[in-house]
């Protein structure tokens, strides 16, 4: 049996996608803030992971957590409105990176990694901003926008896994399933 410790749909429609055969958990544990990327989403994949796991023995549980970061600074998801404006506004026209880690957790066994995804950004307009916001696209999302949606006219390019900026790099977790004896695949 597989979890995915995430209540995502975005990441629940990417494990769909490749026909691997799983639950959805939401973990509530209190997660990382403030870090180096890959440090901040591996350590919250890790948290999300083993919370779940530890109500199911015998499981494999798939935690993830995303961010965007530019310079030194990470973005989750915004607070609000305001803040969704303020991130976009930073990221318009600018090369920045996504980062997702993931953690496998099967009993006492943990599997860690993570992927970073550059993207590069065309500029945006204030009204093109909160014409954005106003979809509620942003609103539960890592740097406030879904590259798989309406802001897809402004990414200029990606360089990496797509599958990393909708939210969970697929080969990435393909490989680390592989190197912890586990399959996602049905076939």
């Amino acid at each position: 049996m597989i979890i995915l410790a995430s209540a995502s749909p975005r990441r629940k429609e990417l494990l769909e996608q490749i026909g691997c055969t799983f639950n959805c958990e939401t973990s509530n544990a209190e997660e990382v803030k403030t870090g180096i990327p890959q440090e901040v989403v591996m350590a919250n994949a890790l948290i999300k992971a083993k919370d779940i796991a530890a109500k199911h023995k015998d499981t494999l549980v798939i935690g993830a957590d995303t961010v965007v970061a530019l310079d030194d600074a990470v973005y989750g998801k915004p607070k609000d409105t305001e803040d969704a404006f303020s991130m976009l506004k930073t990221l318009s026209g600018k090369r920045h990176f996504v980062y997702t880690g993931l953690a496998l957790v099967y009993n006492d066994k943990v599997w860690q990694d993570f992927a970073v995804t550059q993207v590069d950004m065309a500029d945006m307009s204030d009204v093109e901003i909160k014409a954005y916001i106003k979809t509620g696209e942003p609103m539960d999302k890592a740097g406030s926008y879904a590259v798989q949606g309406k802001i897809a006219i402004f990414i200029k390019a990606l360089s990496g896994s797509y599958s990393n900026v909708v939210g969970l790099p697929l080969h990435k977790l393909y490989q680390l399933a592989q190197k912890a004896g586990f399959s996602l695949l049905n076939i």
